[in-house]
């Protein structure tokens, strides 16, 4: 069977699993019915004639799972991922759909690209995308992109990546703008001038390893202009991601005041601290953007994990070619991991098993909110929705090894890692995705 979700849409009745669906309050045994597509029934002892029968005995069905944000490289990046690398490397991970970024070459500012990439990842059908176009043509931050095109080829959501959109009457225009169309602006909270030539936290270790930091008060100055200007201009904010204690406070006091403001963050951001510099000797696995936090602000995220603050966990996954990130120095590598293909393990086992949140609410962050977010027609295993569904196995053993990557790019912190927990399958549109064999 091909990894194509369209075409043949034969049922199939998935068996004995547990069934965990925060959008509908289920967390019970059951089994599950795809036909045509979509979602066609949840009960006990299901019946369908001529259904194709999988026992998922033991296992754990969930909405599939959707990566809010990666860069998949093509158009113009080829040579780091492609969209059949990465969209393999997603359905390997147990991801259904990504969001895919808008920083590619040329970045995706125009309907055609739009359109273009999500033909090319339809005919793929190894996971849906959902292209992000850019808030400003160019990315350059200075006009703003034909929004109203851009919504209507496809795109979910505005963002100019990396590059932080600097003059805030720009912005504000753009929020005004983009709530017409429905969709949100996604904005990388950061101060380019306060983060100057830092390349990596600034706090103790950027001063016992002598590289130049970057100031937590650049993400945390941003937040605060940001969320005056989605305040006054009423648009939908995000932001990704939040790193930073004091900018996840600034963003749940916005919550409580009733501001449409949202926000993700990764898994990196959660799981290390910028000791890891220190402890990884320089690895350039631990060279990413924004950079890792202290120990204070990790446990700030994963506060915002507990309480609701934070809506998403995202991999950000960002490959790059082995020339770029592997054998350079610290200061001058790229910022950026893979994540597609490790998140889902790691989360399992150093957030779900260790009691930090539970099962439902890492659903919640990896499958329901990302749909509500995006306006996305996942996210629920409701009747009638879309037959995306991950399949958990939260008792299989992981060793996370970078040689089995699907992905390109093999650039982790986690590599050697151990987890309790993994995806194992995926259904996408109510057919089983079955990856190629690996050459």
């Amino acid at each position: 069977m091909s990894g194509k979700s369209t075409g043949d849409r034969r049922s199939v009745l998935l068996q004995g699993a547990r069934i965990v669906d925060p959008s509908q309050g289920l967390d019970e045994a059951a089994d599950l019915l795809l036909r045509d597509g979509s979602v066609a029934a949840i009960g006990s002892n299901l019946k369908a004639e001529g259904a194709e029968t999988v026992d998922v005995t033991g296992k754990v069905l969930v909405p599939g799972l959707i990566d809010g944000r990666a860069h998949l490289g093509e158009p113009g990046y080829e040579h780091r991922e492609t969209l059949d690398s990465g969209l393999q490397a997603a359905a390997a991970g147990g991801f259904t759909a990504v969001v895919a970024t808008a920083d590619t070459a040329p970045v995706v500012d125009q309907r055609a690209l739009v359109e273009m990439i999500t033909r090319q990842a339809d005919r793929l059908g190894w996971a849906r995308l959902y292209p992000t176009a850019t808030v400003t043509k160019g990315m350059a931050g200075s006009e703003l992109s034909e929004v109203g095109e851009l919504t209507a080829a496809g795109a979910v959501a505005l963002s100019d990546g990396e590059t932080p959109i600097a003059n805030a009457a720009l912005l504000r225009r753009a929020l005004m703008y983009a709530s017409h169309f429905g969709v949100p602006i996604l904005h990388r909270a950061a101060d380019l001038q306060l983060e100057s030539d830092g390349v990596m936290h600034e706090g103790h270790w950027s001063t016992r390893l002598g590289l130049p930091g970057s100031t937590s008060v650049s993400e945390r100055s941003i937040v605060a202009r940001d969320l005056f200007l989605a305040e006054e201009a009423g648009g939908r904010l995000h932001v990704a991601p939040v790193t930073v204690g004091g900018a996840l406070d600034q963003i749940r006091a916005a919550k409580e005041a009733g501001l449409q403001v949202s926000c993700d963050t990764t898994l990196h951001h959660l799981l290390l601290t910028d000791e890891a510099v220190h402890s990884s000797t320089f690895s350039t696995a631990t060279r990413v953007s924004p950079p890792l936090r202290s120990e204070q602000d990790v446990e700030a995220l994963k506060k915002g994990l507990q309480d609701g603050t934070i809506d998403m966990i995202v991999t950000d996954h960002r490959p790059f070619h082995a020339d770029e990130k592997e054998d350079v120095q610290f200061s001058v590598a790229p910022p950026g991991v893979v994540g597609l293909e490790t998140l889902v393990s790691l989360s399992l086992d150093r957030l779900v098993k260790a009691g930090i949140i539970d099962l439902a609410r890492w659903v919640e962050l990896l499958s329901c909110a990302p749909a509500r977010i995006f306006g996305l027609p996942g996210g629920s295993l409701e009747v009638g929705r879309p037959g995306d569904v991950t399949v958990l196995d939260l008792d299989a053993e992981v060793t996370v090894d970078p040689s089995t990557f699907r992905s390109q790019g093999r650039s982790t912190p986690f590599a050697g890692w151990t987890a309790t927990g993994a995806a194992v399958g995926t259904f996408v549109g109510g057919r089983r995705v079955d990856l190629p064999q690996r050459t």
